[in-house]
């Protein structure tokens, strides 16, 4: 089967603590990703934590991209860095990896428009807005009453959609949540974030939220870190809790994977890594649904919100 993993900070990892994309001791790798024997599409995020990164964002960004695009041509054997979903489909075809480049924190661009079309130069695709700081784009939703978009922020959205690179709304406030979709003309992403009702986190959606990004047409990535998931302990079928609220909901077209490996250190029991990402759709399968909708949720429903965002 081919899986679509919207979220994780792999590459992050292993610029700071060492190791490769082929083999770590990480939740992803390459090798583990060849021997489950189905074909995988991987978001890999620059991730930006600025109260603890020593560099500025929009440098510590650069350096992160740096080392993703090094490891792409280090095992280009098995991975293939990709743009739009024409460019995934052939990875697949010639049995490679497919590999898409983000930014999680929108302090990156540091204010500044010029910064977003490097990156848009620099091939990312997908940018989550805030990570858990407020910066010159929007509050987060770790702070209390985060601030919505800025009147930059609003110029972001707008330049976003210009240039085909997908908005992700994880961790954003719930008031720039709402400012966004007030201003975007093209389909979010909620790349790594769980439902509310079944997790009061205050990280996951809230069925409103749901249903807005529903109505946008766009993609919803469960998260399998355990507080996200059950507030505690977690088990595979409390991510089947969150898969099947969000069905219940009209999201059928709407739901996919953003597992967030190595974004956290607590998984359900049963799942290591990325290995064991396929007993999600087995007990999915095992709960009688369908493989049309199986597939959708693995990876169709995120490639099809690609292909309306930038081909």
């Amino acid at each position: 089967m081919t899986i679509f993993d919207a979220h994780c900070d792999t590459v992050q990892k292993i610029t700071d603590f060492g190791g490769g994309l082929f083999e770590n001791g990480f939740h992803i790798d390459i090798k583990r990703i060849k021997e489950s024997q189905n074909q995988h599409i991987q978001t890999f995020a620059a991730f930006l934590d600025k109260g603890n990164d020593k560099l500025t964002p929009f440098l510590r960004c650069n350096e992160l991209i740096d080392k993703y695009f090094d490891e792409i041509e280090k095992n280009k054997k098995y991975i293939k860095h990709c743009n739009n979903v024409f460019e995934i489909k052939a990875a697949l075809k010639n049995g490679k990896i497919s590999a898409i480049l983000s930014v999680e924190g929108g302090e990156a661009i540091e204010g500044d428009l010029e910064k977003l079309d490097y990156l848009f130069s620099r091939d990312v695709r997908i940018m989550t807005l805030s990570w858990n700081y407020p910066n010159e784009i929007t509050g987060s939703i770790a702070e209390e009453n985060g601030n919505g978009l800025s009147d930059f922020g609003k110029q972001v959205i707008r330049k976003m959609n210009e240039l085909g690179m997908m908005i992700d709304v994880s961790h954003i406030s719930e008031k720039g949540f709402w400012d966004v979709l007030e201003i975007t003309e093209k389909p979010i992403l909620a790349t790594h974030s769980n439902a509310k009702a079944v997790c009061g986190h205050r990280r996951n959606l809230s069925d409103e939220q749901v249903c807005a990004i529903i109505k946008n047409g766009g993609c919803i990535g469960i998260n399998l870190y355990s507080e996200f998931l059950s507030g505690e302990s977690a088990e595979i079928n409390d991510i089947l809790r969150h898969i099947e609220h969000i069905l219940s909901l009209g999201g059928e077209n709407n739901i996919g994977l953003g597992s967030d490996f190595d974004g956290m250190d607590s998984l359900p029991k049963g799942i290591k890594g990325i290995e064991d990402v396929y007993k999600i759709f087995e007990e999915l399968r095992g709960r009688g649904y369908s493989e049309m909708l199986i597939k959708k949720i693995s990876s169709n429903n995120f490639l099809d919100v690609m292909q309306k965002n930038f081909g």
